[in-house]
């Protein structure tokens, strides 16, 4: 299994191979060893679906290195190209689109079959327009009873609470991928997270395309809030975190619940997108940069010491010189814990791709790198601040640098995106820490990113 993308897809890859191993398939990590080669594809962005191309088209060599071997090609680029694909790629054997994952099983006892999606019609809900919602077959939820390898260190998991989105972002080719919001039921969340707790899992990540509007489709008035408080009684938790945040679904019920459970972090990502107004209406984006301004103040004032986390369009069509001092000017005002920026990517099939006034590549390019210079500089300084104080820190073990020393993260920075807490000493006479153990670090030094610092002590019980 080859997955790309987003942890959301990771998820998913995950279910595949428990399918595949229910079905009495052994997995291997190697491709030139395995009879059939999966690739889970990303199709967000341009740059994902080059990827995701060259990828299957390096896997399409190994099959053809070794007659009878099949190639699978499933996830997001197979819902938004799945009839080019199939013309241009007669070398895979079969496709999957992101709704059709239990069919796996059946396409690896015959090759030759074929899947066809189901039409389900879509429920009438708010947010996209009838007139654009295009996956009229997308229904499919995994659940608790659902097989699944996890592929993530033992310590930490993902945890998929809803699928689809209903927001009208003019950028976002979602919707066409994974079809409107679908919640799923708060005791299947939780019988899933008390099996992880019981493997030995010890952080919980909530994903979602917008985790914020989980459980409104349900009815939940505070749907991700009465989650999250039940999640934080299951026993074997030390963390958990949720990925992603809409600005106008954070709640005060949300911040409260943030503000009181101790196993929940204080750590907010919310994509952002843009700050100056003229841009965030052209993007079908809620708000205003003053809207954002008092959004943040609120999130600050009920959540101290809370990590915001956000993400940044740049190049957007139209979007002249003077939005982006706007943008650079709130950024700098904000002092954002965390930020990633990506440059717009004209996507087929989104009201963007039909506006005027396209962004020259270059011009974008050099707005990001501008945007991520002032955000080093923004995260220096305010690392700074751990400078000798002593802190919990989740271990993870050996750096990814190097074996010499070790690594952990911080309730304030989440696995892959943010930065990390390299360990480079502990007592002589303390055992050595496992992975998903709280320690104390002390921090004795600063960087852009990174925290370094040696540990103290370790909180976690020695029977945990």
């Amino acid at each position: 299994m080859v997955s790309l993308g987003c942890p959301k897809n990771l998820v998913d890859s995950e279910v595949m191979l428990g399918l595949a191993a229910q079905a009495g398939y052994a997995i291997t990590d190697t491709a030139g060893d395995a009879d059939v080669i999966v690739v889970n594809t990303c199709g967000f962005i341009e740059a994902a679906k080059q990827e995701s191309i060259e990828t299957i088209l390096e896997m399409a060599a190994l099959k053809a290195a070794q007659p009878g071997r099949r190639l699978i090609v499933a996830g997001c680029l197979v819902e938004r190209y799945r009839d080019e694909l199939r013309t241009e790629l007669p070398e895979v054997d079969a496709f999957i689109g992101t709704n059709e994952l239990e069919q796996l099983p059946r396409l690896l006892r015959s090759p030759g079959t074929t899947i066809a999606p189901h039409p389900v019609a879509l429920r009438p809900r708010g947010g996209i327009p009838a007139r654009e919602r295009t996956r009229p077959d997308a229904d499919y939820l995994y659940s608790e009873t659902t097989p699944r390898i996890r592929t993530t260190p033992r310590h930490y998991a993902y945890v998929k609470i809803a699928e689809g989105c209903d927001h009208p972002c003019a950028f976002c080719s979602i919707p066409q991928m994974r079809g409107n919001l679908r919640s799923r039921r708060v005791g299947s969340i939780l019988a899933e997270v008390e099996r992880l707790a019981a493997e030995g899992v010890r952080e919980i990540i909530l994903i979602g395309q917008d985790t914020t509007s989980y459980g409104e489709d349900l009815g939940l008035k505070h749907g991700l809030a009465t989650l999250l408080r039940a999640l934080a009684q299951v026993q074997g938790i030390t963390w958990i975190r949720f990925l992603y945040a809409y600005p106008t679904r954070i709640s005060d019920a949300l911040l409260d619940v943030l503000a009181s459970e101790p196993k929940l972090c204080r750590y907010i990502d919310m994509p952002l997108q843009h700050a100056a107004t003229r841009m965030l209406h052209a993007m079908r984006r809620p708000g205003s940069r003053e809207f954002m301004e008092k959004l943040i103040a609120r999130i600050r004032e009920r959540v101290p010491g809370v990590a915001l986390r956000t993400t940044f369009i740049v190049g957007y069509p139209g979007e002249t010189q003077a939005d982006f001092d706007v943008l650079l000017d709130f950024c700098a005002s904000q002092s954002f814990d965390w930020v990633g920026a990506f440059v717009y990517s004209d996507e087929e099939g989104t009201p963007a791709f039909d506006l005027p006034d396209k962004v020259p590549a270059r011009t974008a390019e050099a707005r990001r790198a501008k945007l991520m210079r002032l955000q080093a500089r923004i995260s220096k300084q305010r690392l700074k601040r751990f400078k000798r104080q002593v802190v919990d820190v989740l271990f993870e073990g050996p750096s990814e640098d190097s074996d010499l020393i070790w690594q952990g993260r911080l309730a304030t920075q989440a696995p892959g995106i943010d930065g990390r807490v390299l360990i480079t000493d502990a007592p002589a006479d303390m055992p050595s820490p496992q992975p998903g153990d709280l320690v104390q670090v002390e921090i004795t030094a600063t960087h852009t990113y990174d925290l370094v610092g040696r540990i103290v002590a370790n909180r976690t019980p020695p029977s945990a």
